[in-house]
Parts: structure tokens; sequence; C-alpha cells
């Protein structure tokens, strides 16, 4: 049975390197980058809530396709509502597939330095823009704040699996990832 992956946590936390190895690991899954499809929509830039709210609507329609052809989807999502990843969920039921969901969470501090770091480090424009995003929406204070509704919502959620990452690098984050999968397919 196909499953749709969704990979959450907080901005810098790992997702998308996860996500990325993940596809490159398992021939015929696809990564569904939603920041990837956001910044595919003239404009984004100057209006990226905008851009996000269709963005995710086009990622619901590329994810149920997908998983009816009989493939796997791995999601690199920040997501802190339920109803930001219903259409998900419908998404993967009308499909006939599974929807698990994978929190990576480090430590707020942590996370802050990752996501500068990645920053710094990366030289894509949707990185630096996302960043600026950020640095307008209160920088830090947003990050914690991000971190809080996150660390919230998962209590609201008994059914995902949280992956700490406090310790790990990308290769300890994969790995886990899929120990984890393993375990909510019972093998």
């Amino acid at each position: 049975m196909a499953r749709l992956i969704h990979l959450n946590g907080p901005s810098g936390v790992g997702k998308s390197t996860c996500a990325q190895t993940y596809a490159d690991r398992h021939p015929g899954v696809l990564n569904l980058d939603t920041d990837q499809v956001v910044s595919l929509i003239g404009g984004w830039q100057d209006d990226f809530w905008e851009a996000l709210k269709a963005g995710r609507r086009l990622a619901i329609g590329m994810a149920e396709t997908h998983l009816r052809a009989g493939h796997d989807v791995v999601m690199p999502q920040l997501t802190t509502t339920v109803e930001e990843i219903e259409g998900f969920q419908a998404a993967a039921g009308r499909a006939g597939a599974e929807y698990h969901e994978i929190v990576l969470m480090a430590g707020k501090r942590q996370t802050i330095d990752r996501f500068t770091a990645r920053t710094a480090d990366s030289a894509e424009d949707r990185h630096r823009h996302l960043a600026d995003i950020i640095a307008r929406g209160g920088g830090p204070a947003l990050l914690e704040r991000v971190h809080d509704h996150l660390t919230a919502y998962v209590r609201t959620r008994p059914e995902c699996v949280v992956v700490r990452t406090d310790e790990c690098g990308p290769d300890q984050t994969y790995d886990a990832v899929v120990a984890a999968l393993a375990r909510l397919r019972g093998e």
C-alpha cells in the first residue's frame, strides 16, 4: 500500500534533507517539498502566505495523483494545526494510501541555530527569502513561537511519531525516520 509520509518539524530541523535522502534511496518516491511548489508560483516572494495556500492545494493534487499510481510520497512540511493537513490526509484516503506523520524535533535553541546556519550556508534563493519572511515576522522570537505551537500541536496528535534530532546528523535522522516507518508498518 502506498504511503504519504509527512515529515513535520520546525524550520531548519532537517525535514527537506531527510526527504531528499529518502527519495534518493527509494526509487519512485515523490519528494513533495511544498516550499518548492510555492516557489513555482509567480509573486510568491511578495505574498508568501497566499502563495502557500495555493501551493498546498497544488501539493494535495500532486500527492493524490502519485499515491493513486501506487507510489509513496514523502512531504517535508511544517504544520502546526490539523486544518493544515486535513487535505493531505483526505488525499491519502481517496487514493487508498496510508498517511504517516513523523515530527522531527530538536530543542528551541538548537532549532534556531540550525535555521540560522542553513540560511547562512544556502545558495538557494527560496531559503534566503524564507529567512527574510521569518526575520520580518520576529526572527528568533517567531521561531520560538512556532516551536511552541508545534509542541502543543504534537500533544493533540497521538498517532504521530516524534523523532528527536537534537544530537543527530542527517544520516542518523534518516535512519531514525526509516526505523519509525518500519515500526508504523509493524515490520
